[in-house]
Order: structure tokens, then sequence, then C-alpha cells
């Protein structure tokens, strides 16, 4: 624990340096959504074993969440993850976090498990800011670190122990957070964030890939995929073109000097 409290961003060093803007300024900044997502020992729901965060063990829908919302079909997820776990017996669920676009969201990882959790946040650096044993509490917040935490995607919470995080939601997209545990993260341990951008103006979100794989509830927009053995890579091209050029440039050296 003591360990992975020391791991601090250099601030004195010749890079990046609090500035106006804000990079280092976490502490400052207001938070808008906080989620207390604790796991405990993996449990039987329906007579499965399962994996849960909150209470709740994540059951992947057939059709994809992100393609969900691009073509309003409704009945695949909900908006109704909870801040704090359940009280009553767990359950499966396609429950979704309801982030807020250019909000500043506050995640306690709390392990009430015997093993070190290791968990990951997709499309996102997140600031790890305290960890400590026991239960978490409004109080810890007294101990979080508010000047020079590290930036990163993965962080460990130790047995009996919480991790709390703070990530500033400037990334369109529903983006996973699991625990890295194949076992548990297969079992159910993780959730989703979604964070739309309201603004029809001012889109940052790339289109759909000519790829996508379309399942579920939208099979019927499904394309023919070309296996990548029949691609022709760009790549591949110039790596052809280049050997034509070099072997035209040999037979003429040949033709000069002979």
């Amino acid at each position: 624990m003591n360990q992975a409290r020391s791991i601090r961003w250099n601030l004195s060093a010749g890079a990046a340096r609090p500035n106006p803007q804000g990079s280092f300024r976490y502490a400052s900044i207001n938070v808008t959504q906080q989620y207390l997502l604790r796991n405990e020992p993996p449990v039987m729901i329906n007579g499965e074993r399962r994996a849960t965060l909150n209470g709740i063990s994540y059951s992947p829908p057939e059709t994809p969440l992100r393609l969900a919302d691009q073509y309003t079909v409704k009945g695949v997820y909900t908006l109704d993850f909870p801040t704090r776990p359940l009280k009553g017996s767990p359950k499966l669920a396609r429950s979704v976090i309801n982030g807020t676009y250019r909000g500043f969201m506050e995640i306690i990882f709390q392990n009430n498990d015997t093993n070190v959790q290791t968990y990951h946040m997709d499309g996102y650096a997140f600031f790890v800011v305290g960890m400590d044993y026991g239960e978490w509490t409004e109080d810890s917040r007294g101990t979080y670190n508010k000047g020079d935490g590290v930036a990163r995607c993965t962080t460990q919470v130790f047995p009996g122990a919480w991790t709390a995080i703070l990530v500033s939601l400037d990334n369109v997209g529903i983006w996973n957070v699991r625990a890295q545990n194949l076992d548990t993260w297969y079992l159910g341990q993780e959730v989703y964030v979604r964070v739309v951008n309201p603004e029809d103006t001012n889109k940052t979100e790339l289109p759909i890939p000519g790829n996508a794989l379309y399942c579920g509830l939208l099979q019927k927009y499904q394309k023919e995929q070309v296996p990548h053995h029949r691609v022709k890579s760009s790549s591949g091209i110039i790596y052809a073109e280049g050997k034509f050029v070099i072997l035209m440039l040999f037979l003429v050296a040949i033709a000069t000097f002979t």
C-alpha cells in the first residue's frame, strides 16, 4: 500500500507543469457524479457462479450497446446502475452508468474480497487520488492526493481496501470498466459508462466503421465481411511497387555498363 501511494507525478521535472488550463489541477474541479463500486467474492445467481459490482452481475446483450444507441433500439440496456451497493440479493442485469458529457466523475473501488483486484477503464486516463484499508467513507476524501496523482487507465485495489479515482468525461462513447482478472470479468464483474454529446452541431465521435459487426436486433444491417487475406493492403501494394522500381533500376544499370 505504501509503495503504491508513493507513485506520484514529478511536477518539477522538465515535462508538463501546472498551468492555467488545469492539466494537473484536478482537485479544484467540481465533482459532478460519484459512484462507489463494491466487489465481493463470487456468488450464485440463478444457479450459476457469478461476480458482481454493487450487487449487479453484468449480462451482455446480443445487440452492441453503442449500435443500439445509434439506431435508437430500445430495451437493450438500462441507465440505472446504482451509485451505491444494492441491498438485497445480487442479480443479473444490463445496467449502464449514465455519465455526463464533460462532467467530472469520482469512482471509488471497494474491494471486499480476499484477493487483489485490478480495474481498467477503456477510453480514458484517470487520476488515482487515494487508497486505504477499510471501508470508504465521506471523510476518506481528506486523505486524497490533491496535487500530483498519476494519470493512468488501470489501478489496483488491495483486499479489504479501497481506491479512489477522478476522471474527466470528455470522450464520447460507451466505455467498459472491468476487473482485469479474466475469470471474474467473464463472470460479470464489469460495467459500462455511457457518455453522449448532446450537441448536434459539435459532434466529437467518429462515424461507424464500414466493417462494424451487426448482431442481435441489428443483424439485418450486417454487410458481407471480406476476409483479411483477400484484402490487398496499401502497405503490400507499396512494397510490391518498390520492388518493381528497384528491379527496373537494376536492369537500366546493367544496360548502361554492358
